[in-house]
């Protein structure tokens, strides 16, 4: 059975890896199993698959980072809403200072990756421990891809000091559809093959073996995880935040301890909060058109800003591939006890 190397002293806050950590993982992949998809050598880890870099910064936050309880964690497969989930949550959480106000906010600025950063991607990347106070805002708001089953101990405690946790899903359909034109995008798939690849990254996604999945796993861990602890997990549906994004907008403010007044609704502050973060206001501002974000591989931050429509694999998938996929969705929720997707 694997084993996570036990943790080292604690380093200066300064520093940014530490030596026998890094010895240590490298002798712990080594023994992991591992699959090939696309060129992209993939190592399983507690029943979930990742790349070596990737899983390199799981493993440095599970041992390592240590919530609070005013702490507030985003969730999510790739491509399923992570961005749009950012803006809102911090949007939300600051919008009583002056300075967050919707003409001065931040996100004005900066890109919302860069205001919620990643664990896994980005403070704790390549093994690196970033300095517990670099983040002085509080509630601090970090992101996450990694599935609700691998996450730190403190973060499942289940406590009245746990952090709470926010889950967006989005059906796998779309997810994998905006996962390929995100790698294509950033170059991960072979510009002389596209198609052959995009095949067998679809059926490598069928059978489990992508990054952060299984997704039905992934999925049903924060679903039943919301289920059982409903006041410390929020299971949301991008659909529904599509649909109705108002009233999501409010049960998310809700969950997170910060309801939204009535003087504050009849203000309009939920529909101007709702325009700051839409997709068309983030995708023309300066900050996200140029420039790379640099977490475990270098991402262009236009390409976190493409549709985000519901139903836009039926542009992209085949009947056949929608065919399969939605047969095994079918399979793998039918025991949830509910369609939850």
């Amino acid at each position: 059975m694997e084993s996570i190397p036990k943790a080292m002293p604690a380093a200066s806050p300064m520093e940014k890896h530490e030596d026998d950590d890094e010895d240590q993982f490298d002798e712990f992949y080594k023994k992991l199993p591992k699959k090939q998809v696309a060129g992209l050598m993939l190592a399983q880890h507690k029943g979930f698959w990742y790349d070596e870099p990737i899983l390199h910064g799981v493993v440095t936050f599970q041992k390592h980072f240590e919530s609070q309880d005013s702490d507030i964690l985003l969730a999510t497969m790739p491509k399923s809403g992570t961005t749009w989930l950012k803006a809102l949550t911090f949007a939300i959480v600051n919008r009583s200072k002056s300075e967050h106000s919707i003409s001065e906010s931040p996100l004005l600025f900066q890109n919302p990756h860069q205001l919620v950063p990643f664990l896994e991607l980005d403070l704790y990347r390549g093994g690196k421990l970033p300095d517990p106070n670099m983040m002085i805002t509080r509630p601090r708001i970090f992101a996450t891809h990694v599935p609700y089953q691998c996450l730190s101990d403190t973060l499942l405690s289940n406590d009245s000091k746990s952090p709470r946790i926010v889950y967006l899903c989005r059906n796998p359909l779309d997810a994998f559809t905006s996962l390929m034109h995100f790698f294509s995008q950033n170059g991960a798939l072979p510009a002389d093959d596209e198609t052959s690849a995009l095949e067998e990254y679809f059926g490598a996604f069928c059978e489990g073996f992508s990054i952060f999945g299984p997704f039905w796993d992934q999925i049903l861990g924060y679903w039943d995880a919301s289920l059982k602890n409903s006041n410390k997990v929020l299971f949301l549906h991008y659909e529904d935040l599509q649909r109705d994004t108002p009233s999501s907008v409010k049960k998310l403010a809700e969950f997170l301890g910060c309801g939204f007044s009535q003087q504050e609704e009849n203000q309009g502050l939920v529909e101007g909060l709702i325009k700051l973060c839409s997709l068309e206001n983030l995708k023309n501002l300066e900050c996200n058109k140029e420039g790379d974000l640099h977490l475990v591989h270098t991402i262009k931050k236009s390409t976190y800003f493409r549709k985000g429509k519901v139903g836009d694999w039926v542009n992209f998938l085949t009947p056949s591939m929608a065919k399969r996929l939605e047969g095994l969705m079918t399979e793998k929720f039918a025991e949830s006890g509910k369609n939850v997707v």
